[in-house]
Order: structure tokens, then C-alpha cells, then sequence
């Protein structure tokens, strides 16, 4: 099977190059930047090599470089950003640090055609995000394509079918980014259109049976897509006596949902359920706590905790410990296939120490690990799942922890849990759920003066958030209409006594997260 070869230098949507290029039907395998590429690697089934982005500079001390044999293997390749400077720099062109910073949408003009842009049209507005540029092409190289700073932005070696671009035609706020990709792949490439979905559940499938044989593998149900896909998979790749399926409510469950999840995971065909009340073990320790990465590694290791307490009473014996993480976790926590990304946040599923401690032992299963939340979705469908579970909004692991902004209580929890159920339920009634790809409420750490009748008092802020994304990688509010947003508004203060204002999180990712915390 063809195949395209990703070096991971570091940046934060390498993994998402490979997702777009598997999105029109080519494998793609992400490596560590700096790996040794042995014949082993790169195999004839190899067709072409993406260098990534990476946080650092080219003339940083300790910045990553690939293995300079990458240049002499005779397959094309394409350099993203960093990529294109290290290529630039290889070869002795040079790069230098910017005055003004190259972030956001920027039109690139062609200087000339190429097989790379074919398809493209001139002045279409690209993603950038980087500091530093090209001040001197290398040798060999030619600028076919300029920023609206005039700045070099698509250049290419003719004879070795070598190209770079300064932007990020994986994002999806970079116009015809999947165009460029698979002229690079295909055109160019020569990479055949092969990989499915089918073929990753056969790999998968390969792997878990392979790792685990005939051991227990427990996995904590959160309730949330990813759990309850990885639950589904993992029912149908190993026998179903093998799996233990455990939801822990932590308290900071949203409204209704423990009921539903025990419904839900029932219709999974699990032999083994085991539905746990741990509500004062995880609100307890978190009295006082404000800190978010506090919070979270409290939440992750009450999570093992209680897990270990659990399962003296319902397993014996040694046992896996399966979890739902999926990439853009490993990625924001700095857990990447390289070992150069910079840390966002901490995830619960991949920031504990106890986790840790299973992972060096071998004793973690991630079936899905390497693919973003659509793919889950589709992963979702085509296992049976319930279109109503598949479809759900984005849920964090630490649950309403994390979108209480300071110390967690079960007052608090209970206020934003019911002024959250009101919310989503009136994006439901109002036809807008399936529209937005993440919406939920936020608990401020603040209380603002209002009139209830003829008394003045002092409420909760709570904070709303809506947005639109195709990978949860890059976000963009959604433009809520306005009488939808002020009906919502009043309805939530008009039922929850405790919140005395709303307000509106108007925020894009980048520069903003999706998650408050």
C-alpha cells in the first residue's frame, strides 16, 4: 500500500497533516522528526516525505533537524513552515526572525505555475503562524509564490521535486488547503488512493488482539463519544468477557447523563458493566483547588484511585487498562510522535502519574489514538453505535470540573448543571445542535449586581460558548442569531436563580482554546 511518510518537528497540527491526507485516501505514517530512516522506514511503498511545522526556530539551539539522508533518497518532498526553513537552511539559504509576525490570513500571489498550486487560484488566502521567514532562498530553489507582505511563500527545487510553503494548508481556515496536499501526495506523489477506514479497524484490530491476548481490559466510561466509541471497538475486536466496562460518576457529570450512559452502554452487549457512585470521592479533594492543571491531575488521579478501589471488589487478576484518548489529546498534553511539541494542557487520559505508570508498563490500550473526532464519529456509525451518542458535543474527561472556573463545589456543579441542560436543550428545540460542533456553558468566579423584583443581589456570571470546527484543531465562534442568544439568555436566569448574568465567549482557536481550562 502507498504510503506518505509525515516528520513530526513538533508543531501543533502535524497530526492533522496526516488526517487531511488520509481524508482523501492516502496512508499516511507520522514519525518522529529526527528518526534514523532506515530501509526498514522508508520502504518502496514509500511515494513522498512531509517535513512539519515546529515551535522552534532552525537557529535555535536543540531545534529539531530530520536525518540528512532524507535529501538524498530521491522522493519528493514538501517542507510546511518550519519544514521549508530547515530545507532552506540544509542546503545554505537563510532565515531570519520576522519584525512583524506572519499569523492568521494572508493572500499568496503566484509568481509562476507548479504542479504543487494546480488547481489553486491566484491570491486564495492561506493559514500562517510563524515568526521567522526566508531572507535568502538555497541554492537551487525558486520563489513561485509571495505573501501579501511580499515575503517568500511557496518555492520549489525543480530538478529534485523538492517544495516548501510558509502556511498551513492542513488547517481548515486555509483555503484549498486539501487541494494542495493532494497535488502533492498525487500529483506529484504518484501515492494511490487506498486507505479506508476499514483498513484501520483491520490494523487496529491487529494491534489490540496482539498487545492484550487474553488479559482483561478494563475501560472507564466517561459517557462521551470517545469512550463509548472505544467501548463499541473494543466489544467487537476482542471476546466480550474480556472487557470490563466501569463509569465512574464523579459528580461533575452533566444533567441526566449517568442514567443515560448506563442505558447506552447496556445496548453495547457488555457482559461486564459496573456503574459507580464516587461523587464525594473526586468533590472532596478538590475543595479549595483553583488551579486548572491542579484540578486536572487531581481529577486524573482520583480517576485511577477510585478505578484500583473498584476493581478489587469486580476483577481479579491482572488486567489493560483501556482509555478513549485520541490525538489532538496526545498533542495538546506534548505527548506527539515527536518529542518537541509544546505542552497546551495537561489531559486527564495522558497527564497522571498513575497513568504514566501504566504506560511505561505497557498496561494502557488506546484504540484510538491516532484518529480526531470525526473520524470517531464515522468509526461510531459504522460500528452501530446510536447516531444520538456519536453526534454529541465534545465532553471533557474532568468533566464540569474544568469549565467551573476556580474551586469546584457541589453547588456549583449542580447551578452550571442545570443552567448547561437548559442551554443545550434549547439548541435542540431551535434546530442549532447540529450545527455547532462544541457548545457548553462556563461557572465565572464572579458575581455581578442585578435587580430580581425590587432586590438587588449578586449572581454567578455564567459564559456560553459555541463553535464551529471540522477537527477541533482550529475553531470559529458560532454566529448565534441574535433573538436565539437572548431568549437563551433570559430562559437560563429566569430558571436558575443563582446565575445573574450571561455572557457570550466570542473567542477563535487559536488564540483562544475551545475549553476555558
Amino acid at each position: 500500500m502507498d504510503k506518505i511518510l509525515i516528520l513530526d518537528f513538533g508543531g501543533q497540527t502535524c497530526q492533522l497533516i496526516g488526517r487531511r491526507i488520509r481524508d482523501f485516501g492516502v496512508f499516511s505514517e507520522i514519525l518522529p522528526g529526527d528518526i534514523e530512516l532506515t530501509k526498514e522506514i522508508v520502504t518502496p511503498e514509500v511515494k513522498g516525505i512531509i517535513l512539519s511545522g515546529s515551535p522552534y526556530s532552525v537557529y535555535e539551539e536543540g531545534a529539531p533537524s530530520p536525518d540528512p539522508v532524507v535529501f538524498d533518497l530521491g522522493l519528493p518532498l514538501l517542507g510546511i513552515c518550519y519544514g521549508f526553513q530547515r530545507m532552506t537552511y540544509h542546503f545554505g539559504g537563510e532565515v531570519r526572525p520576522l519584525e512583524t509576525k506572519e499569523y492568521g490570513r494572508s493572500k499568496i500571489h503566484f509568481l509562476e505555475e507548479s504542479d504543487l498550486m494546480k488547481g489553486v487560484p491566484d491570491n486564495f488566502l492561506s493559514w500562517m503562524s510563524h515568526g521567522d521567514s526566508l531572507d535568502k532562498m538555497a541554492a537551487g530553489f525558486s520563489m513561485i509564490g509571495e505573501s501579501e507582505n511580499k515575503l517568500p511563500a511557496v518555492g520549489v527545487h525543480k530538478e529534485k521535486q523538492f517544495y516548501g510553503i510558509q502556511f498551513h494548508p492542513e488547517v481548515s481556515h486555509c483555503d484549498f488547503g486539501n487541494q494542495i496536499l493532494e497535488n502533492f501526495c498525487c500529483r506529484i506523489c504518484g501515492a494511490a488512493k487506498d486507505w479506508t477506514l476499514d483498513l484501520f479497524m483491520e490494523q487496529i484490530s491487529e494491534r489490540v488482539r496482539e498487545q492484550v491476548g487474553n488479559e482483561k481490559v478494563l475501560l472507564l466510561i466517561s459517557g462521551g463519544v470517545d469512550s463509548t466509541v472505544a467501548g463499541g471497538l473494543l466489544l467487537k475486536i476482542l471476546d466480550p468477557n474480556q472487557v470490563y466496562l466501569m463509569y465512574i460518576d464523579t459528580g461533575m457529570m452533566r444533567k441526566g447523563e449517568s442514567e443515560e450512559v448506563a442505558i447506552n452502554l447496556k445496548k453495547l452487549g457488555a457482559t461486564h458493566l459496573h456503574l459507580i457512585d464516587a461523587r464525594d470521592r473526586f468533590l472532596e479533594p478538590l475543595k479549595g483547588v483553583d488551579d486548572p492543571e491542579k484540578k486536572r491531575k487531581i481529577i486524573g488521579d482520583r480517576f485511577i484511585h477510585v478505578q484500583e478501589e473498584e476493581i478489587e471488589k469486580h476483577i481479579s487478576g491482572e488486567y489493560f487498562l483501556a482509555q478513549g484518548t485520541l490525538y489532538t489529546d496526545l498533542i495538546e498534553s506534548g505527548k506527539g510522535v515527536g518529542n518537541k511539541a509544546n505542552v497546551i494542557k495537561s489531559h486527564h487520559n495522558v497527564g497522571s502519574p498513575l497513568v504514566e505508570a501504566k504506560r511505561q508498563a505497557g498496561r494502557i490500550v488506546e484504540p484510538l489514538d491516532m484518529l480526531y473526532k470525526d473520524e470517531v464519529r464515522k468509526l461510531g456509525v459504522k460500528l452501530g453505535i446510536s447516531k444520538d451518542i456519536v453526534f454529541r458535543h465534545p465532553f471533557p474527561g474532568p468533566g464540569l470540573g474544568i469549565r467551573i472556573i476556580g474551586d469546584v463545589s457541589e453547588e456549583k456543579c449542580r447551578i452550571l448543571r442545570d443552567a448547561d441542560y437548559i442551554y443545550i436543550s434549547e439548541l435542540k428545540k431551535r434546530d442549532l445542535y447540529d450545527k455547532i460542533w462544541q457548545a457548553f456553558s462556563v461557572l465565572l468566579p464572579v458575581r455581578s449586581v442585578g435587580v430580581t423584583g425590587d432586590a438587588r443581589e449578586y449572581g454567578f456570571v455564567l459564559a456560553l460558548r459555541a463553535v464551529v470546527s471540522h477537527d477541533g484543531m482550529t475553531a470559529d465562534v458560532y454566529d448565534f442569531p441574535t433573538k436565539d442568544l437572548l431568549e437563551i439568555s433570559s430562559k437560563i436566569t429566569n430558571e436558575v436563580p443563582e446565575i445573574g448574568r450571561v455572557v457570550y465567549d466570542i473567542s477563535s482557536k487559536p488564540p483562544a482554546t475551545i475549553e476555558w481550562e
